[in-house]
């Protein structure tokens, strides 16, 4: 299980934090090939999380495993594929899952709260708001969350795909200091070391366009569903919220405590700077889009270096169908520009698009001039 931690990486522990640190624990950590719990593995993460939790610090977990435990009851030997038996088997899974994290963390004296989200929870405004205030008073009580999605209740359509989205989405919700995401790898490589002995750590990256010449697949256990690829996923949401992320051994020793006390273990995504407003990274990574709206060259250059808003005279094409108040795709010549909330149903948008605004007047007196207002628009 590698080194344990040492007197001087708890004394760093103890500086003040004002952010919670998110830890994200993949289905490989949590349970072993055959659906059973990892015990001795889940013990010395709740040590870690106890550990912080002494020191003043306010960690939240955020778990996969729940079908993987609900496969192993089930004697299940692949992950399903069709949704109502992926349901069926996080149904089965879950409560059992979450009865290890409180039985561990209590036998540490912390106590924990089971939190189950669904997508519609975060890409819902007011359900993100409600969720970031019950998330803060558990905190505030000195309760450790433990999240999961609700896979019982999702859909294709409205699901997370891997906890890794939804652990950059926490982070993200909470402001939160680190994002730590652990897996059976030492972190990000090169290529993938079990199929390359070539293959090297990257030990910090500063620009993911660096990353575009490596491996950097979806490999995933047989009852996981993410992969390396959705880690660096989520540490680019992250980061561009400002919050550094950590892609980690879940098997070694010390490795959240460790990167807690801000000392190098695996990779490590530094915060960007420009960082987006909690509202904008809600909007481009957690609101769903409901259509497109094509523009002219004019309007897609003043919106990617005016910081302009969308007026429905730059506006050439209007695709799918919308409300007033859902979030669009805004794209140029084939590629996509950014992402809005729109003022305009779709119905209204082809109505007036191309028009001035006086003219747009004329048709809807009492439209808004801006069809996509700059403080509700976002780059791609």
């Amino acid at each position: 299980m590698g080194r344990a931690i040492s007197p001087a990486t708890r004394e760093r522990l103890t500086s003040p934090a004002v952010a919670p640190i998110v830890i994200k624990l993949g289905s490989s950590i949590v349970a072993d090939d055959r659906g059973d719990v990892r015990a001795d593995v889940l013990a010395g993460i709740c040590d870690q999380i106890a550990e912080l939790h002494r020191a003043g610090r306010s960690p939240i977990v955020v778990t996969s495993g729940a079908i993987a435990r609900g496969m192993g009851v089930m004697a299940l030997a692949l992950r399903p594929r069709a949704m109502d038996e992926l349901q069926a088997a996080s149904a089965v899974g879950q409560g059992r899952l979450y009865r290890v994290y409180d039985e561990l963390l209590a036998d540490r004296g912390v106590r924990s709260a089971q939190v189950l989200l669904t997508f519609f929870d975060i890409s819902a405004r007011t359900h993100y708001l409600n969720a970031r205030q019950t998330l803060r008073k558990l905190l505030d009580w000195r309760v450790v969350p433990v999240i999961n999605e609700n896979d019982t209740t999702t859909t294709d359509e409205i699901s997370f795909g891997d906890n890794d989205f939804l652990a950059a989405q926490v982070a993200i919700l909470m402001g939160a200091e680190l994002l730590v995401l652990l897996t059976d790898a030492g972190g990000l490589y090169t290529a993938d070391p079990r199929l390359d002995p070539s293959a090297e750590l990257i030990a910090v990256v500063d620009e993911f366009d660096a990353l575009e010449g490596f491996q950097i697949g979806h490999a995933t256990s047989p009852l996981g569903s993410g992969g390396m690829r959705s880690k660096v996923v989520a540490a680019e949401m992250a980061t561009a919220a400002g919050i550094p992320t950590m892609v980690a051994s879940g098997l070694e020793a010390g490795t959240v405590v460790r990167a807690a006390a801000g000392e190098p273990v695996g990779t490590r995504f530094a915060a960007r700077e420009g960082r987006y407003s909690s509202f904008k990274l809600w909007l481009k990574y957690a609101k769903p889009t409901r259509g497109t709206v094509v523009v002219d060259s004019g309007a897609a250059r003043a919106l990617r270096e005016g910081g302009t808003s969308l007026l429905p005279v730059g506006i050439i094409e209007v695709t799918g169908e919308f409300d007033a108040g859902d979030a669009v795709e805004v794209a140029h010549d084939g590629e996509l520009v950014g992402k809005g909330i729109c003022n305009y149903s779709a119905k209204e948008l082809r109505r007036v698009h191309g028009l001035k605004s006086g003219a747009v007047r004329e048709v809807l007196p009492r439209a808004s001039e801006e069809a996509v207002h700059r403080d509700y628009f976002v780059l791609a």
